[in-house]
């Protein structure tokens, strides 16, 4: 899509959603937000970048192939489950420090779940839309090529 105005659109909002998907997930330990929102709001930025400029642009600027986002994410919410287990509490029981940090609160086992939810939805929601945008650019290469 060659559109101007979502170009710039996309420029403005893109590190404006990062922001505000990190402020979600830090919030949604203790208030309404959270991993899954944080993560939904992530994604948004990436498929911005994909509808503006093209799902190679929002590739590489997501670093990592979203299939690993995914398993990492899975394995930190995994992890953050059996800290209760260690101290012999029951599988995710939440653990926090005693000490709370300006503007986070108490960090603890709900934040690192949290995160890994954050990883799992943004690298699903990037995952589809990015395989659904690359299939509609394959079609569309495939009727330049042979026109009707």
């Amino acid at each position: 899509m060659n559109s101007i105005i979502l170009s710039a659109i996309n420029r403005l909002l893109a590190g404006l959603l990062i922001i505000f998907s990190i402020f979600l997930l830090l919030r949604g330990h203790n208030l309404p937000g959270g991993g899954f929102a944080g993560g939904l709001v992530a994604s948004c930025a990436f498929v911005l970048q994909a509808l503006a400029f093209g799902v190679k642009s929002a590739r590489k600027l997501l670093v990592f192939d979203p299939i690993p986002i995914i398993a990492t994410g899975l394995a930190v919410a995994l992890i953050s489950g059996l800290f209760g287990s260690i101290d012999g509490l029951p599988f995710m029981t939440g653990l926090w420090d005693k000490t709370p940090l300006p503007l986070i609160g108490k960090l603890g086992t709900p934040l690192l779940f949290d995160f890994g939810v954050y990883l799992v939805v943004g690298g699903i929601c990037c995952l589809i839309v990015f395989s659904l945008s690359e299939d509609l650019e394959d079609e569309e290469s495939t009727d330049s090529k042979n026109p009707r």
